[in-house]
């Protein structure tokens, strides 16, 4: 693998980890289409560390802000902490949607390793998903707000987590649009999906860690996991900027022409 390998697969990683588009499918799909070399599994494992610092770096405060909140909260922050009003729940309203994220890892590792990786499937989950978003946050009502989510909430946008393991569901796409289901407004649906984000990346990171490690470090991988950390740095910050203004309805779009260009690969190569 070339250092140019690198840092355009650490660019996808980056930035379709936090884009509804699905990170999986576009690492699955960019090899496939531009016949890269595979670049394995420490590899992979270099690229959730990026996307890793990425998330921790843009919202470390809120992190703060949540354990104040839920497990030291007679200690008083200044007012640059207490930006969000977080409820006194919601370090256990996270770890309630991260379980079933973690048992469908577990128990269909196996799968995603193989037989969700069809591009055809792939092709089908893009464009479903991607339908399911656009309409859910065209005619949906968004009002309520992060510190307004309830346990069920939680739990479900938990559960929507679970079905991306499925390559073309898109782990942000999932939640968020289960978010938005749910009534949240579409800053709140994002930012909730990130800061779950964070300790399902760090999970699959940390359990393929010693891999990591016994591969060693070398140029490519370094590169890898800078060029996802500042992608997804980027993808997080303008993302919620844009959909604020804008919605989700591009992504869609994109997700269409995407899964268009499978199916066309699909065909004109066989």
């Amino acid at each position: 693998m070339t250092i140019f390998h690198s840092l355009i697969l650490g660019i996808i990683q980056g930035a379709a980890e936090f884009l509804p588009v699905s990170s999986s499918a576009h690492l699955i799909l960019a090899p496939w289409l531009f016949h890269f070399p595979d670049p394995g599994l420490s590899f992979d494992v270099a690229l959730h560390f990026g996307t890793l610092i990425a998330v921790v770096l843009y919202f470390w405060k809120d992190w703060v802000e949540i354990f104040k909140v839920t497990v030291v909260p007679k200690v008083k922050l200044s007012e640059q902490f207490l930006k969000f009003n977080f409820r006194k729940e919601m370090l256990w309203l996270l770890i309630l949607s991260t379980i079933p994220g973690i048992l469908a890892g577990y128990f269909l590792e196996s799968f995603a390793e193989t037989t969700f990786r069809s591009p055809i499937l792939v092709a089908f989950t893009l464009s479903a998903v991607g339908l399911i978003l656009y309409l859910v946050d065209k005619y949906h009502r968004h009002r309520k707000k992060l510190n307004q989510i309830t346990w069920t909430d939680s739990l479900l946008i938990g559960l929507s987590q679970a079905l991306a393991i499925v390559p073309g569901v898109s782990r942000s796409g999932a939640t968020i649009t289960t978010g938005l289901a749910l009534g949240l407004n579409r800053e709140s649906a994002a930012r909730f999906s990130f800061l779950l984000s964070t300790p399902i990346i760090f999970g699959a990171a940390a359990f393929n860690f010693p891999g990591l490690l016994e591969s060693g470090f070398d140029a490519n991988i370094i590169l890898g996991m800078l060029s996802a950390a500042a992608s997804g740095y980027l993808a997080i910050k303008y993302l919620l900027k844009f959909v604020e203004r804008k919605g989700y309805a591009i992504f869609f779009w994109y997700r269409l022409a995407l899964a268009a260009a499978i199916l066309s690969a699909i065909y004109f190569q066989g």
